[in-house]
């Protein structure tokens, strides 16, 4: 697990070294670079050392003859398998890094070697006889990956700010990118905050040659419908996921440091910590959670998940670590968004931080998250409203018209009115687009409305239903695989997995995923749907598999997210920041955003008319990013 740069073009090895040391982070063991002037080659890296903690894990890595040279971040869970068929073809190795047969599979292969990889990953491959850089990215976008192009040819790498380290990449911004992410608090596929800097999508790939991509393709496309569902009993289903589940543990516990677990309480991470016991009795797995202090969880009727990872420990005798979090913890929101790369309205990437620092003193680099199990098998309310839409969907047009209509006039005074005004406030949009609005934050009239004059007849030729990739199976789809198709794609890889890498990274600990295992994702997708989101119980399938693992009191307990009480906090401590960060003077100083119209969200936020809460986190992380990435002339680490 690391961090790579690097470009192909008329850069300096000057800039190698800045790219490099501006991800130093990501690599605190050791770095690397390469540098070919006469082709214009550099590569940097900087390493994260989990498996083979030789000297023979350095990157940049090179063919015997010194003609093939690769960076790679990630694990490929499967290279011992894959190191075995290469051995048989007269492959000799000089390490055990996973590294060495990534290498040798491209040697072996070529750029056929993509299907053949189980991990998490982004690398760049300079074939010298060629003179083509081969990139790419994982299957679900667990790794980063960003990408640029100037005047002087093409820069990638592993964060945002690295690219910025070259004087002659743009700084305009990306006003479909900034709406994209008011609207979902994040900027779906290859859309950033720049106009020129872009995100390589999961399961793609590129060649580069002389400085410009030559090409990009879909390697992996993941698949939902109808058609691939099988017709499995009750008993059969679970006996297959349980299997699924126990094979990507035990592939992911591999490591040459030592292993630990996020451990919330919840059902996804007391599921993995549960399963890697299983797999592997004598594993001394430390865990962490989360102890909230302070009032905000109550007054926002968040249920408190310690006693449940306090539960699930004892039961598994393994040791909880406990990480205590206040309303200080705000205070880590400009080096929150440093890291992010991306503004993303969700304090959750604050936790994984703080968790990721007693982890590392720990002496645990690797930490299994339970990322996913909600996107696999339906865990959030959008999911069980999706079900329910059957009471109202076949009634007229005008009738739904008039639901939406008073949906989203309802005064919001606690949780229950603002979801009845998220359930029914787009009930007169046709079946797919109803399915794109539960992943709205903010309606796209007001989203436009929030933009200046400059920028606002812009804002409205972007239509926020467009924001998603084309499902090429949508026509075996209905409405709830539809909805799958894009957590994966987007919520899961756009949000969920930005922040669990870049918060991790960022203290020198490597998160796995081990509930988005390729092979257990095609399994999961296969599943009916009548087994996955029975009425208002979501992930219903995984539950049964896990009982003769976990107490049915942690199985089946109240879902709660894993985030912070934003709300109070708006209204309490971070008040007198939003009154400054998003004032009249300098909402109008920035010129992007209408000063009148975001002083009315606010105010309608306050006065409890409507519930604005995430909208203005969006807002003044937004603010945060555009002093850490556009006015400092490379990014840093600001102070408030």
């Amino acid at each position: 697990m690391c961090g790579i740069a690097g470009f192909s073009g008329k850069f300096s090895q000057q800039l190698l070294s800045e790219m490099c040391r501006s991800i130093s982070h990501r690599g605190p063991d050791d770095a690397g670079v390469f540098f070919e002037p006469a082709q214009g080659i550099g590569f940097a890296h900087t390493r994260l050392a989990i498996i083979d903690l030789s000297k023979h894990g350095h990157q940049p890595m090179f063919s015997e003859d010194k003609k093939v040279s690769i960076v790679f971040n990630g694990e490929i869970y499967n290279f011992r398998q894959l190191k075995e068929s290469l051995s048989g073809k007269g492959y000799q190795f000089s390490g055990n890094s996973d590294t060495e047969v990534l290498l040798n599979l491209y040697l072996e292969y070529g750029r056929d070697l993509l299907p053949m990889l189980n991990g998490i990953f982004s690398f760049a491959i300079w074939d010298s006889a060629n003179r083509s850089i081969f990139l790419a990215r994982d299957q679900f976008g667990v790794k980063p990956f960003y990408y640029t192009s100037t005047s002087k040819g093409y820069l990638f790498s592993s964060e945002l700010k690295s690219l910025l380290q070259e004087p002659s990449v743009s700084r305009e911004l990306d006003i479909n990118g900034i709406k994209n992410y008011l609207t979902f608090l994040w900027s779906p596929d290859e859309t950033t905050m720049l106009a020129n800097v872009h995100k390589l999508p999961p399961g793609h790939a590129q060649i580069v040659v002389d400085g410009e991509i030559e090409s990009q393709w879909c390697y992996y496309e993941l698949k939902y419908g109808r058609s691939i569902k099988k017709a499995s009993s009750q008993s059969d289903v679970i006996e297959g996921l349980d299997k699924q589940l126990k094979d990507a543990v035990k592939s992911q516990l591999v490591a040459d440091v030592p292993v630990g677990a996020f451990l919330s309480g919840g059902l996804d991470s007391s599921a993995l910590v549960a399963l890697a016991k299983n797999v592997n009795p004598d594993l001394d797995l430390q865990t962490y959670s989360i102890r909230f202090k302070g009032e905000g969880l109550k007054t926002e009727g968040l249920a408190a998940d310690l006693p449940y990872a306090e539960r699930v420990a004892k039961h598994l005798n393994v040791k909880l670590n406990i990480v205590d979090v206040d309303s200080s913890i705000i205070n880590d929101l400009p080096k929150m968004i440093y890291h992010l790369d991306e503004p993303q309205a969700d304090p959750a990437p604050l936790n994984v931080s703080r968790i990721s620092q007693l982890a590392y003193q720990n002496g645990s680099k690797v930490l299994l998250s339970g990322a996913g199990g909600d996107d696999l098998f339906t865990g959030y309310r959008r999911h069980y409203a999706l079900g329910i839409e059957g009471y109202w969907s076949w009634l007229p047009l005008a009738l739904r018209k008039g639901l939406a209509s008073g949906a989203k006039a309802l005064p919001v005074k606690g949780a229950f009115s603002r979801r009845l005004s998220k359930l029914l406030s787009y009930s007169d949009l046709d079946a797919l687009d109803r399915v794109k609005s539960y992943f709205f934050w903010l309606e796209p009239d007001r989203v436009n409305a929030l933009f200046s004059d400059q920028y606002q007849a812009q804002a409205k030729q972007i239509s926020s239903f467009d924001a998603f990739v084309e499902n090429p199976n949508q026509a075996d789809c209905d409405e709830l695989d539809s909805m799958l198709f894009w957590e994966m794609k987007h919520f899961l890889a756009d949000h969920n997995l930005n922040y669990t890498d870049k918060m991790g990274m960022a203290e020198g600990v490597e998160i796995r995923v081990p509930l988005i295992d390729p092979n257990l994702v095609k399994y999961a997708a296969s599943i009916d749907n009548r087994f996955k989101q029975k009425g208002r119980h979501g992930k219903w399938i995984f539950k049964r598999t896990m009982e003769p693992y976990l107490p049915k009191e942690v199985i089946y307990r109240p879902k709660t997210g894993f985030g912070a009480p934003l709300r109070f906090w708006l209204k309490n401590e971070l008040r007198p920041l939003v009154d400054e960060l998003l004032s009249e003077r300098t909402i109008a100083r920035r010129g992007i955003f209408n000063p009148e119209e975001v002083k009315r969200l606010i105010e309608e936020d306050r006065r409890g008319a409507k519930d604005f809460s995430y909208p203005i986190f969006a807002l003044l992380s937004l603010e945060i990013w555009f002093q850490t990435f556009i006015d400092q002339s490379t990014p840093k680490i600001i102070t408030l």
